[in-house]
């Protein structure tokens, strides 16, 4: 392969969207085990494996949709879609990607690498059909995002919380939203680049936005002060890191309807430094409560 299709392929598989996957790390920090090596190995595997598994899916997705992407502003760029990545190179090299991804889960363990396959099936399932079905579309990768959670925990052998399983998979389902509301914002004929987009209105969106975001919010609150968490942090201090996950749900809902952003989540959480100040002090405060002995 020539640099310049190899250049193509890399930026196929999307590095910058892998960021999404630090999602394994939730178990590490919550479980402690941020500072035993073999967890942390094992979740650096199990983030390795989702990064293939992620960027094969891509590979797939852009050549199902290459000729509707042509026809987008933005994704006329991507790399199948504008001819620099043929698309028998983009599906040879997705295969290649998923058997690398099962076999990386499998050097941890099974249950792994069975989560990973799982995560795959559901992203493929997404892309040739449930993206046009209203609703399962963000229901769809909201699960992602809980696989995700899920195959951090079974890295390291880990029972998660069905309270942080909640709020993963409520807060994802914001973003997925969002996502819709931004991309609806943004696109003149929304239906003609994502089938489900001319399903939805924007009154919709917004009264689903509305549940979700209470929910949201409401059950990180829950999991703060539910008994089990308490417990297990040996005090209940982590109700001091409700008003960061607070501002950033309320600075997301401001940069989706305000400034027309939420089409690409993961870049407006790199590119908006208020916004990604949150979510830095939300880690660091968890990190500091979960790891550092309660005063007496």
């Amino acid at each position: 392969m020539k640099l310049a299709g190899l250049l193509a392929l890399i930026e196929a598989v999307r590095p910058r969207q892998w960021t999404k996957n630090l999602l394994v790390f939730a178990a590490v920090l919550f479980a402690r085990r941020l500072t035993d090596p073999a967890s942390l190995a094992a979740a650096f595997v199990a983030f390795g494996s989702l990064c293939l598994a992620a960027g094969a899916c891509y590979l797939v997705n852009d050549v199902a949709d290459a000729e509707r992407d042509r026809l987008h502003p933005d994704k006329a760029r991507r790399p199948v879609a504008s001819g620099r990545l043929s698309p028998v190179a983009a599906t040879v090299a997705a295969i290649v990607l998923m058997l690398a991804a099962i076999v990386c889960g499998f050097s941890v363990n099974a249950d792994l690498a069975i989560c990973v396959a799982i995560y795959i099936a559901t992203t493929l399932a997404y892309t040739f059909t449930l993206k046009s079905v209203v609703v399962l579309d963000v229901l769809t990768i909201a699960l992602g995002f809980v696989l995700r959670a899920v195959a951090g925990a079974l890295a390291i052998q880990v029972e998660i919380s069905v309270w942080l399983l909640l709020c993963t998979f409520l807060l994802s389902l914001f973003l997925a939203i969002a996502k819709r509301r931004g991309e609806m914002q943004m696109l003149a004929m929304a239906e003609e680049h994502r089938a489900a987009l001319g399903e939805y209105t924007p009154y919709l969106l917004d009264q689903m936005t509305a549940v979700v975001t209470s929910a949201s919010i409401m059950a990180y609150c829950l999991y703060t002060f539910s008994e089990r968490t308490i417990h297990e942090v040996g005090s209940t201090d982590l109700k001091y890191t409700i008003p960061f996950v607070v501002y950033a749900v309320f600075r997301y809902l401001y940069l989706v309807h305000k400034r027309g952003l939420g089409a690409d989540p993961s870049q407006l959480f790199l590119r908006d430094r208020p916004l990604l100040a949150a979510v830095i002090l939300w880690a660091m405060v968890s990190g500091i409560i979960l790891y550092l002995p309660p005063a007496q």
